[in-house]
C-alpha cells in the first residue's frame, strides 16, 4: 500500500505484534557446507503449514540492492533469488504449501502508479548519472581525489515488470530451482508448490489471496491452517485481516534505519555524494589488507502475529450500548476500509489526512462516536454502505479547518526545534585547537576513573604551547595547497570577488530551501486555491467537484471489493492526480451503482506500452518502440521526455505526485493493432497470458496421480483429490513443456549443474471457480480456532498469580530463563568491576539506604549489615534472598 509510514505507526502502536525471526545457520566443516535439516521442528516453536512469497519484494533487492555490491550479471541475480528463497525456507519451514507468486500485468487501477513509478526512476537514473558526472569534474579540478569510474552497463530495474526477456528468464529459472530443491532437498519432499509466474495476470499479492479465498470457500479446507506471507509491501497487512484466518503470519525484512551506505562518487561510508570532497581513502589494516571489505550485517526477519493484532484491535473497537449486535469481524473490516483513506495504491490519499498525524485514530474515534447514528457497519463482505461513510466523512470535514492550522504549527515547531538542534551542534563543534591531557583534561560526568596528576606543569604548560603553534602550522599548509589548486588565487580571494554585493548569509544557511506551497490551507480560502490550483477549476463549479467526488468513491468501492472478493474491473481507473476534501462528500449514496463486467486484462506486452517511458523502450519490439520515439507516432504524447512533479506540500520528490498524462486505453489499442503483425513467435510466446503450475516430489502422496495423467496423456482438465493435498482443491491440466521425473533437467543458469538425477513432477493448475456474483464470506469458518491470548487482561490482578509475564515468541509455555543464587554469584564474580560499578562513587552504598549509620537488605531473612564510615566506600556484599528478582520485563500494553 502507498502509506509508507503505516507499518512504523502500527509497530509503534501495536508493539507485541513483532517477534523476531530465529534463524538456524548453516555449517562448514573441513570447507565443506553443511546445509540446515529443515525436517527438524522449527526453531521458532511454531510449525506454519503455508509459506506464500510475494516475488518482487524479493527480486529487487536481489537485483539492485542498497546495502552490498550489485550482482555482476543476470545469473549472479538469479543464484541471490535462490538464496533468498532458501534463507525464508530455512525459517518458515512450511509443511504444506509453498505459493511463489511474481506480479502479473495489473489492473488499469494499478498501472497508473506503475508508470508513475517506472518514468521517476527512469528520470531520477538520468539525473544522478549527469550530477555524477558534474562533480566528479569539479572534484577532481579542484585537486581532490577519486577512484577510477567504472565502465558498468546500468541495470534498468523498469525490467522487472511482465512481459520482458528478463521476466521470461526468471520463470525458466525458478522452474528449475523448484525441481532441483523438490530432488535434493528433505525439506521440500512433502511440500506441494505452487509457481504463478509474470505470465499469470494479478498483482503478486492478490493472487495469493484470491488463492486462500478461494480453498476457503471449500468443504475440505483445514479452518486451522496457518498461514505465513512473506513481504515489505504495508497492505500485506490489510489483506491478512480480510481473510479473517485466525493464524495469519506475515514475515519481513526488519527495517534499520541510517544503514550506511557508500557514496556514489569515491565509495567510501559516512557522507553523501553532494557532500564527497574527494579525500583519498584511508588505509585499512598496516597493509590495507582489510581494502574493500566493507562490513554489511546480514538483513535480519522479524514476524508480524496479526493474531495478536486482531488482539489489540478487539480492545480498540468493541463498544457497549450500540443499537445493533457487535460482530467483532465486521469491525475489523470497517477498520481495514478506514485506512484506505491514508492512502493506497490506486487513490491519493484525502489532503486532511496523514498517517503521521494520527489519522487513523482519528477515523476510529469518529467511527465509533458516530457508529450509532449509522444504526450498522460500514461494509460487509467488500461491500460499502455509502450512506453510513458519508456521516464519517462529514464529521472529518467539520475538522478539517483545525487539522490545516495544526498542521502548519506543528511544521513551525519542528523547524524551530531543528534550527536550534543545528546551532547546539554547530556550537559544540567549535572547540579549542589543541587538547590538553593530564588533570587539565575534560572528563565526563559521573566518571569513575579519577585524572593523573601533573608531575611536571612547565613541561604541560610548553606541551600545549606545541600543540597550538603545530595546528597552525598545519591550517597555513592547508591554505597554500588550496591556494596552488586554484592558479595562485587564495580562496579567499575567490570568495570575495565572486560574493560581492551578495547578502550575507542567515544563521540557519544550511537549511533546504523551502518549496513554495501556492496552496495555503492554512489560511482560509484554502478550499479555492486548491481547485484553481490543482484542477484549474474555480471553486463554485459544483459539477466537476461532484464528477472528482464521484471518481473517488467509485475508487473506494473497487478497492474494498478487490481486496475481500478479487478484481471488480480490470478497466477502471481513479482519473485525477488528486483527491477531493473530506467536506466534499455529499449525496454520494446515488453515485456509485455497479461496475462494467466482463473486462480483460492488457496483455503484458500492451503494459510495456502504458507503464514505461520512452527510456526503457529497449524492452520492447522494433516497431513498438519506435511508438514511443517517433514524432509521428499517433501516441507520441503518452511519452513526455520530461515531466513536472508537484511536491504538493512535501519535502522530498519521491513524496510528490508525478504530473504524466492518463493513456487512453483505446488510442493505445489503436496504435498497438498496426504493429501487432511485426511480432516474432518468441515475443507472441511472452505476449500470452500463462497460468499456474504445481510442482511435487516423488514422495508426495499426489505425485502418482499427477505422473498417471502423463502417461495417459489426457487433455481433459481433471480435479484434484483433496485427500492427496491437505484439503487443497482445483484442476490440474498437461504442461506443454515439463518437468518429469527420471528426466534430466537443464540448468538456465552456467553456475549450476543439470539436475541428472530428477524426483519432481509439474502440471498446470487451476483454482475453484464460481458462479458469476458469487460472494466470498469475510467470517471466521465453523471450527476455527482461535490461538491463546497474549496481551495482558485488562483485568488482571497481580495477587496470588504473581506479576503479569508477557509472551516471548509463539510459544506460550516457554520457560522463562531464570538464575539461582549461584548463578548470580558466578555472574558477579566473572564480570569486570569498571563494567558492573560506573561512576567515581558506586562502591558505596546507595544514600537512601542509609538509616542511623547502618545499611539494610530486605530479604527473607531481614539480614542487616553494619557500615561504619571507614568501611562505608566498599562494596556491598550481595543479597542472599531465597528468590532473586526478575529481569526487568516490558509488559505489552
Amino acid at each position: 500500500m502507498g502509506v509508507p509510514a503505516f507499518f512504523r505507526w502500527l509497530s509503534r502502536k501495536y508493539p507485541s505484534i513483532i517477534v523476531h525471526c530465529v534463524e538456524e545457520k548453516g555449517k562448514e566443516c573441513n570447507g565443506v557446507r553443511i546445509p540446515v535439516d529443515t525436517t527438524k521442528p522449527n526453531p521458532n516453536e511454531v510449525e506454519f503449514d503455508n509459506l506464500y512469497l510475494d516475488m518482487n519484494g524479493i527480486i529487487h533487492p536481489c537485483t539492485h540492492p542498497e546495502d552490498k555490491p550489485a550482482p555482476k550479471n543476470e545469473d549472479e541475480m538469479m543464484v541471490a533469488i535462490f538464496e533468498y528463497i532458501d534463507r525464508l525456507f530455512n525459517i518458515v519451514r512450511p509443511r504444506r504449501v509453498l505459493y511463489m507468486a511474481i506480479d502479473g500485468v495489473a489492473p488499469r487501477a494499478k498501472m497508473n502508479q506503475q508508470r508513475s513509478r517506472r518514468f521517476r526512476a527512469s528520470k531520477e537514473g538520468a539525473e544522478l548519472t549527469e550530477e555524477k558526472s558534474r562533480m566528479r569534474e569539479e572534484i577532481i579540478q579542484r585537486g581532490g581525489y577519486l577512484p577510477p569510474e567504472e565502465i558498468k552497463e546500468r541495470f534498468d530495474s523498469n525490467c522487472i515488470t511482465p512481459g520482458t526477456e528478463f521476466m521470461d528468464n526468471l520463470a525458466q529459472c525458478l522452474r528449475y530451482y523448484v525441481a532441483e530443491r523438490l530432488s535434493n532437498d528433505p525439506g521440500w519432499k512433502n511440500v506441494a508448490v505452487f509457481l504463478s509466474d509474470a505470465s499469470v495476470p494479478g498483482e503478486g499479492e492478490h493472487k495469493i489471496m484470491d488463492f486462500i479465498r478461494r480453498q476457503r470457500a471449500q468443504p475440505n479446507h483445514d479452518p486451522n491452517t496457518h498461514h505465513c506471507l512473506c513481504g515489505a509491501d504495508a497492505d500485506l497487512i490489510m489483506l491478512g485481516l480480510a481473510t479473517h484466518e485466525p493464524n495469519f503470519t506475515i514475515i519481513r525484512e526488519e527495517f534499520k534505519p541510517n544503514k550506511p551506505r557508500p557514496c556514489s562518487l569515491c565509495g567510501q561510508t559516512g557522507h553523501e555524494m553532494k557532500d564527497c570532497q574527494g579525500v583519498a581513502r584511508q588505509k585499512q589494516g598496516e597493509h590495507d589488507e582489510f581494502a574493500g571489505s566493507m562490513p554489511a550485517a546480514e538483513q535480519e526477519f522479524i514476524f508480524i502475529r496479526l493474531c495478536v493484532l486482531r488482539e489489540y484491535l478487539s480492545r480498540e473497537l468493541t463498544m457497549a450500548s450500540l443499537p445493533f449486535p457487535f460482530d467483532f469481524e465486521r469491525s475489523v473490516d470497517d477498520w481495514v476500509f478506514m485506512c484506505f483513506f491514508v492512502g493506497n495504491d490506486f487513490l491519493p490519499h484525502l489532503p486532511s489526512l496523514e498517517i503521521r498525524e494520527g489519522a487513523i485514530d482519528r477515523l476510529v474515534n469518529i467511527y465509533k462516536d458516530v457508529v450509532h447514528k449509522t444504526g450498522g457497519y460500514l461494509t460487509q463482505n467488500g461491500f460499502v454502505n455509502l450512506e453510513r461513510v458519508e456521516m464519517i466523512m462529514q464529521a472529518v470535514g467539520v475538522a478539517e479547518d483545525n487539522i490545516f492550522k495544526k498542521r502548519k504549527e506543528d511544521d513551525e515547531n519542528f523547524k524551530r526545534r531543528n534550527k536550534e538542534k543545528r546551532k547546539r551542534m554547530k556550537a559544540e563543534q567549535q572547540g579549542p585547537a589543541f587538547m590538553t591531557s593530564g588533570q587539565f583534561a575534560p572528563q565526563a560526568l559521573g566518571r569513575r576513573d579519577r585524572p593523573e596528576p601533573v608531575h611536571n606543569a612547565r613541561y604541560q604548560a610548553y606541551d600545549m604551547r606545541m600543540q597550538s603553534v603545530e595546528q597552525h602550522n598545519k591550517d597555513a599548509a592547508q591554505s597554500l595547497k588550496s591556494m596552488m589548486r586554484n592558479g595562485g588565487r587564495s580562496s579567499a580571494g575567490v570568495s570575495d570577488g565572486a560574493d560581492r554585493g551578495v547578502k550575507r548569509k542567515p544563521e540557519d544557511s544550511d537549511s533546504e530551501p523551502e518549496p513554495e506551497d501556492n496552496v495555503r490551507l492554512w489560511e482560509d480560502g484554502w478550499k479555492q486555491r486548491y481547485y484553481k490550483t490543482k484542477f484549474d477549476v474555480d471553486v463554485s463549479d459544483d459539477g466537476f467537484r461532484k464528477k472528482v467526488v464521484r471518481s473517488y468513491v467509485e475508487g473506494l468501492c473497487w478497492v474494498l471489493r478487490y481486496y475481500y472478493q478479487g478484481c471488480a474491473s480490470w478497466k477502471w481507473f481513479f482519473p485525477f492526480h488528486y483527491a477531493p476534501f473530506a467536506s466534499d462528500f455529499r449525496d454520494i449514496q446515488e453515485m456509485f451503482s455497479e461496475f462494467e463486467k466482463d473486462t480483460k486484462p492488457f496483455k503484458p506486452l500492451e503494459q510495456l506500452m502504458g507503464v514505461f517511458p520512452a527510456a526503457s523502450g529497449n524492452f520492447l519490439p522494433p516497431t513498438w518502440r519506435n511508438l514511443m520515439m517517433s514524432a509521428d507516432s499517433s501516441i507520441i504524447d503518452f511519452y513526455p521526455d520530461d515531466f513536472a512533479i508537484d511536491l504538493n506540500g512535501k519535502k522530498y520528490a519521491w513524496q510528490g505526485v508525478a504530473l504524466l498524462p492518463f493513456v487512453d486505453e483505446r488510442r493505445l489499442r489503436g496504435a498497438l493493432a498496426d504493429v501487432y503483425p511485426d511480432l516474432t513467435p518468441d515475443e507472441v510466446r511472452r505476449n500470452s497470458l500463462g497460468s499456474d503450475v504445481l510442482f511435487l516430489g516423488r514422495s508426495h502422496l499426489l505425485f502418482d496421480f499427477i505422473h498417471e495423467l502423463y502417461r495417459s496423456e489426457t487433455r481433459e482438465e481433471a480435479p484434484v483429490p483433496a485427500e492427496l493435498c491437505h484439503g487443497i482443491q482445483g484442476t490440474l491440466n498437461l504442461d506443454e513443456d515439463p518437468i518429469l521425473p527420471d528426466e534430466t533437467v537443464k540448468s538456465p543458469v552456467p553456475l549450476l549443474r543439470d539436475i541428472s538425477v530428477n524426483s519432481a513432477i509439474n502440471v498446470k493448475f487451476r483454482d475453484p471457480q464460481f458462479a458469476e456474483g458469487f460472494v466470498f464470506k469475510a467470517v471466521l469458518l465453523p471450527g476455527a480456532k482461535l490461538p491463546s491470548k497474549v496481551l495482558k487482561p485488562g483485568d488482571y490482578e497481580r495477587g496470588a498469580r504473581g506479576p503479569w509475564r508477557p509472551q516471548l515468541g509463539f510459544n506460550p509455555n516457554r520457560q522463562q530463563a531464570h538464575l539461582d543464587q549461584a548463578g548470580f554469584r558466578a555472574l558477579g564474580h566473572s564480570l569486570p568491576r569498571a563494567q558492573q560499578f560506573r561512576g567515581q562513587y558506586s562502591n558505596a552504598a546507595p544514600p537512601s539506604s542509609y538509616h542511623q549509620g547502618s545499611y539494610s537488605r530486605h530479604g527473607s531473612g531481614q539480614q542487616h549489615f553494619q557500615h561504619s564510615r571507614q568501611n562505608a566506600p566498599q562494596r556491598p556484599p550481595p543479597s542472599f534472598s531465597s528468590v532473586p528478582p526478575p529481569f526487568p520485563r516490558c509488559a505489552a500494553s
